[in-house]
């Protein structure tokens, strides 16, 4: 092997493990590392590598797979289902945005052909890096989130046509690039329709009638690697097929994912592919910033800046009219806008797709893909801007939340949230006839306990008037029973402090949660996954062999064990070193403990029937 292959391989991986780690971790995306590790490596940085055209033809296969697992995860059932969101407001998003476009690129003078593929390539917005916000600020779940991925999965979709429409934009009198012709050119336009046709329908044949058998068949063997090796040679012949009739292999590898989203091996085709996709993904993002041109920006800075600037006002306006359109309100429509404002990774593939295809000049596919680069860069930046300063201006025009009014029944225990957790602190102490006042903030949750009888109040425990109208001055005790850490830590406080009277329980997340709980003063903390998790190791020692009445018993040893550990370890929990010592010798003493041979005494057994 050449050791220059190994060498450029080498340079790849270690540009991006530690680039795309550290953009990540100023919540960058990886898409933005890995365009920065480009640029690092590549001939307008520190030139370690200076020919990224030879890469790029080897990572456009990255796409191509990224297509199939698009087309994986899409099952006809779930696009039925969300037709209307999908195609009302994706596809309005789409045509609108393009329309737009297209006629500012024509009305400053440049060929509608042009206008109308950076039209199309700019309509799209980042996935990667909109559903990764969107996830780590838990936003998902919102209007905004749903109508994001919404508009997200039309545009992935509309990437197919969109790829098809390329090439018959080519210019009258250039013949296109090779990269996609076979040797049908030779054929009548009918004849190759028709065999174009065919081999789409032999994909489609194949996936839901042929694959079942091919992969029930390798999965027999029983050899992981060779169901891996399989599914890579699926895509690879997928590809290779679409390209020797001349249609883009994007195409192919959808309609095949497609068809294999209802597969009973779908999940393990997904394992299997998605590390590669991944790998060959980054590479193909490398290599687009390996080929950005920052002489450009150097060259024309203020003309690169006005049409970033462009690319994200007129996105922004689109969508604000469409999330008005499609009753997305306040806080959500601002949320909607900024966070669908930038250009996406697929303008990436649609630029060099153009340019292949004799549709678009390179110097025109550079200065645009320079341009789709900033803007999602700058996205984060839009983000931080809208959570700082547009989303309180909105929430200080919402009305307080409505909540109940909560009578003083007398409740000796007050419950704060009605969660997981709270229902079974709940239920076991009104079974008993304890008086129990329930508050609960999330009003679907509410409504679901009045069908079944249950006496709950919409409210938020955080509140000092809700409390105080619960009763909590004469209440006995309060059960801080909800899922949120820091919430829950704010609750003990203001009651140990407004009610120095009233004994505070609470639900601990974790060691270092029921630290904070007790510098606050809670007067009994439970940690939420302590019990299940000891339940579960009692029963796999049971299956390995091991006695259950000696495992009741060393379950109670480690239980005692472990909480005289964590009290002990709050007079010195801040400081590392010491925890980390004592830590060690009780993970020793414990290991001794456990070790030991259960005694078969009388007062053994009457330990392990307790």
């Amino acid at each position: 092997m050449d050791d220059t292959y190994l060498l450029t391989g080498f340079i790849f991986l270690m540009a991006a493990c530690f680039v795309v780690p550290l953009a990540s971790r100023f919540r960058l995306g990886s898409v933005l590392g890995y365009l920065a590790a480009g640029i690092l490596i590549g001939p307008h940085g520190i030139g370690l590598i200076d020919n990224p055209d030879k890469i790029m033809h080897f990572a456009e296969f990255g796409v191509v797979m990224m297509l199939f697992m698009i087309g994986l995860e899409l099952e006809p059932v779930t696009l039925w289902r969300l037709r209307r969101s999908i195609v009302g407001l994706g596809g309005l998003q789409v045509l609108l945005t393009s329309a737009a476009f297209t006629g500012i690129g024509v009305a400053i003078g440049y060929d509608w052909r042009e206008s109308l593929v950076v039209g199309m390539a700019l309509a799209l917005s980042s996935t990667a890096l909109v559903l990764q916000m969107l996830q780590e600020k838990g936003l998902m779940q919102t209007n905004a989130g749903e109508a994001s991925f919404a508009v997200l999965l039309f545009q992935d979709i509309a990437v197919i046509p969109i790829l098809i429409v390329v090439p018959l934009l080519a210019v009258a009198g250039v013949e296109a690039s090779s990269t996609h012709a076979g040797p049908l050119d030779s054929l009548p336009g009918w004849a190759q329709a028709l065999v174009v046709t065919a081999v789409i329908a032999a994909i489609i044949a194949g996936g839901r009638y042929l694959s079942r058998h091919l992969f029930y068949f390798i999965a027999k063997a029983n050899l992981r690697e060779v169901f891996t090796a399989t599914s890579l040679a699926l895509v690879v012949g997928i590809t290779l097929l679409m390209q020797l009739v001349g249609v883009s292999p994007a195409l192919g590898a959808f309609i095949a994912g497609l068809v294999l989203a209802n597969s009973e091996y779908k999940h393990t085709i997904e394992t299997d592919i998605e590390p590669f996709k991944g790998l060959l993904l980054g590479l193909f993002f490398i290599s687009v910033g390996m080929g950005m041109d920052f002489g450009l920006f150097a060259q024309d800075t203020f003309g690169v800046l006005k049409a970033v600037l462009v690319l994200v006002v007129v996105k922004m306006a689109v969508l604000f009219a469409l999330g008005r359109l499609f009753a997305l309100h306040g806080a959500q429509k601002a949320l909607f806008t900024f966070a669908l404002a930038q250009g996406g990774e697929f303008a990436f593939v649609l630029f060099q797709y153009a340019v292949a295809s004799q549709v678009l000049m390179p110097e025109h596919a550079g200065f645009m893909t320079l341009v789709v680069a900033l803007s999602m860069a700058l996205t984060p930046f839009l983000m931080l801007l809208n959570d700082r300063f547009i989303q309180p201006c909105f929430m200080s025009l919402l009305p307080a939340p409505d909540y109940d009014a909560v009578p003083d029944e007398g409740s000796t225990v007050i419950l704060a949230g009605y969660g997981r957790f709270g229902q079974i602190i709940g239920r076991f102490l009104r079974g008993q006839g304890v008086a129990v006042t329930i508050l609960e903030k999330d009003p679907d949750q509410i409504k679901q306990l009045r069908k079944f009888g249950s006496r709950a109040f919409f409210g938020d425990a955080s509140r000092l008037d809700l409390l105080h109208s619960a009763g909590a001055a004469r209440a006995k005790l309060l059960v801080v029973a909800i899922d949120d850490a820091d919430k829950c830590l704010e609750i003990v406080r203001m009651a140990k402090r407004e009610f120095p009277n009233l004994t505070v329980y609470a639900r601990a997340r974790n060691r270092s949660h029921a630290y904070e709980l007790h510098k606050a003063g809670v007067d009994y903390f439970h940690r939420e996954m302590f019990d299940s998790a000891l339940t579960m190791a009692q029963e796999a020692m049971k299956f390995m062999g091991a006695s259950a009445h000696d495992m009741r018993i060393k379950a109670k040893r480690f239980r005692k064990h472990d909480e005289q550990t964590l009290r002990t370890s709050f007079a010195f929990f801040e400081r590392e070193p010491e925890l980390i010592d004592f830590a060690r010798q009780r993970l020793q003493e414990m290991e001794r403990i456990l070790q030991q041979d259960v005694v078969q005494s009388p007062e053994a057994v009457g330990e392990a029937k307790a």
